[in-house]
């Protein structure tokens, strides 16, 4: 199969751009949830701690369970407290959950401040608060999450106004109990929307990948992708003028053109959406319609490189480079490219 390259130097770079606009590495929670985007967990957990980041965001125990070594504090986002570790904190997405957990689980409340997906309402704090403590838990943390801070809106203001104005009922009731919980509001957008970052943390998953896209009228910190996609080739023929490749024809040669099939397909997340209309960074295109395993590019090349920035990708097949990374095959290698 082919192979994923990670970029050391560009994941580095990114960190220094945020730890720079938060104020420094102990603000950063790296998010490596769905193998940290498709680029390898591990791998960026062991970069991120050396580094000097002590806290990540996942989605589940499992995931945890592979990068506990590397942090401080592991935020789990959607699943239950199955074997609570000191190191993890769950997130409580709605108020009926909360008896679900184990005593002695530490926890953090998620505040619904406009997204309408997760967590639990403003006028349902104190409640929260005095079930979290009634069920024998430990409340560590408030957050809540933005919606569209990508965008050109006011969204951001009435999110960030809404989770501040929170903060200090938050304290109140924490204190009641005996609790010190950290705040956290900011993805990677919010991270960049505000001049200075006001919460215990940031959230930072796609900038720290180095794929956020802002809108245009946004500031956008110039980070750098860290994955890039290599295929290596199968074979190698030349199509005559008018001959055809691959299912139904798509492609057909205009005069005689040499190709060659890579060993990479929509089985590995190559979107079959961009059959016969995507070129490689280097200008090289892709010929009629990718198959589950292979594809065919008008090259000769031994190794080919496919894309080294998800979001370019993604334009050719109408999507977001967050769906690319996502869906990369997990059985695809993965390792840190060699520097020059």
């Amino acid at each position: 199969m082919g192979t994923i390259k990670l970029s050391r130097e560009a994941l580095i770079h990114n960190l220094d751009i945020i730890a720079h606009h938060v104020g420094g590495k102990d603000k950063i929670a790296v998010v490596l949830k769905d193998n940290a985007y498709g680029h390898g967990a591990v791998l960026i957990a062991q970069a991120a701690a050396e580094y000097g980041v002590k806290h990540a965001v996942v989605r589940l125990e499992k995931e945890a369970d592979a990068i506990r070594e590397f942090f401080e504090t592991i935020l789990i986002l959607g699943q239950i407290a199955h074997t609570p570790h000191p190191k993890y904190h769950y997130a409580i997405n709605a108020l009926e959950s909360i008896a679900a957990y184990p005593k002695g689980t530490k926890v953090e409340l998620k505040l619904d401040t406009g997204m309408h997906r997760n967590g639990v309402s403003p006028d349902q704090l104190e409640k929260a608060f005095e079930t979290i403590a009634a069920c024998g838990l430990e409340c560590v943390g408030v957050m809540s999450h933005l919606k569209s801070a990508e965008a050109l809106s006011s969204e951001w203001f009435w999110q960030r106004h809404t989770f501040d104005t929170l903060k200090p009922k938050v304290q109140r009731y924490a204190q009641r109990y005996g609790w010190t919980c950290r705040f956290h509001l900011s993805n990677s957008a919010g991270t960049f929307r505000a001049r200075t970052c006001v919460d215990d943390m940031v959230r930072v998953g796609i900038a720290l990948y180095g794929c956020l896209e802002m809108d245009v009228t946004l500031p956008s910190p110039p980070l750098r992708p860290v994955l890039s996609l290599w295929g290596d080739k199968i074979a190698t023929r030349v199509l005559k003028k008018g001959e055809r490749v691959g299912y139904n024809g798509l492609y057909e040669a205009p005069c005689d053109t040499v190709v060659s099939t890579y060993d990479l397909g929509y089985a590995n997340g190559l979107d079959r959406l961009a059959s016969n209309r995507y070129h490689t960074p280097d200008g090289v295109a892709l010929l009629g319609r990718i198959s589950m395993d292979c594809a065919t590019f008008e090259s000769d090349s031994e190794e080919l490189l496919i894309f080294d920035n998800a979001n370019a990708y993604a334009k050719a097949v109408g999507t977001i480079g967050y769906e690319i990374l996502a869906c990369l095959d997990k059985g695809l290698q993965r390792e840190w490219r060699k520097t020059p």
